[in-house]
């Protein structure tokens, strides 16, 4: 009897072999695969970086994650930690990013901005929920409010609320936070946009105060759904009054929360019973 008639041939070995090899790589893969596709979106990037993260750090809580801010890393909030992770999920970093261009500590940006009361030194760590449900939060001191123009800001919410003014940055996830529990509080805000996270920001509050609705426009960039197109026009020069005032003022991090009646100053996210408390005038509290 002929071998050859009992055997396979050696096209058809070596196309069953190539079968399953690509098989086997298929399944050794799967873990990982979601960080290998190429993304539609920004989001969706970090939701597969997220999964990714969970097989192979299944123990370590994912509060926050968002990979459109550092270039090629993306930046995880865990708890009390703040880490990075480049966007294959092989990397980890935990330590402190620099902006070379920009010639700033983002980390600690970022850190001041989750939590404007925390001392950060060390390692890199953030405690985002050491601010909310804070009904008695302490005020930092009063600012004088009569030199910021009527330029740069945003009005929105109930208008016929105590008023609120609002430091912001529309790439900040707090400030993003903020907007939904200043709409339940019920007050007047005045949103002003400063640029801590650098140049990117500056573009989108540029494209809000040029728009023909600035205060739709606004939500939109909260949203991720405004095109930051770096429109310009008279009114930018109020952003810059803005951020002179920010400097002035000692506002190193975003949301920055001035009750318009007297000036008084709150640093960091708050919740809405807080926030209807605090824009209440200071004689009328705590009655």
């Amino acid at each position: 009897m002929n071998f050859s008639e009992n055997q396979p041939g050696l096209k058809a070995r070596l196309a069953h072999v190539a079968i399953a090899a690509s098989s086997a790589a298929a399944v050794l893969t799967v873990g990982v695969s979601a960080v290998t596709a190429m993304p539609a979106t920004a989001q969706d990037l970090a939701s597969e970086v997220a999964e990714a993260l969970q097989l192979r750090l299944p123990k370590t809580p994912i509060d926050e994650i968002a990979c459109d801010r550092f270039g090629p890393w993306c930046e995880v909030v865990s708890g009390e930690t703040l880490f990075y992770i480049d966007k294959s999920a092989r990397y980890l970093l935990v330590g402190r990013l620099y902006d070379m261009e920009e010639r700033r500590d983002v980390t600690a940006s970022r850190l001041l901005e989750l939590n404007p009361d925390l001392i950060a030194a060390g390692a890199a760590r953030a405690n985002p929920s050491a601010n909310e449900n804070a009904a008695s939060a302490p005020v930092t001191g009063t600012v004088d409010l009569s030199s910021l123009p009527a330029e740069g800001a945003f009005l929105w919410g109930n208008k016929k609320g105590p008023k609120l003014i609002v430091f912001s940055d529309f790439q900040c996830g707090y400030c993003r936070r903020l907007v939904g529990e200043l709409g339940k509080a019920g007050v007047l805000v005045e949103e002003r946009p400063i640029s801590i996270l650098g140049s990117q920001s500056r573009r989108l509050a540029e494209t809000v105060i040029c728009a023909s609705d600035p205060a739709a426009a606004l939500h939109q960039a909260y949203e991720g759904a405004l095109d930051p197109s770096g429109a310009s026009c008279a009114e930018t020069r109020g952003l810059d009054a803005n951020e002179a005032f920010a400097r002035a003022n000692g506002f190193a991090g975003t949301p920055v929360i001035v009750r318009a009646s007297d000036g008084a100053v709150l640093h960091g996210y708050r919740d809405a019973a807080t926030l209807r408390e605090f824009a209440r005038p200071a004689k009328e509290q705590h009655k």
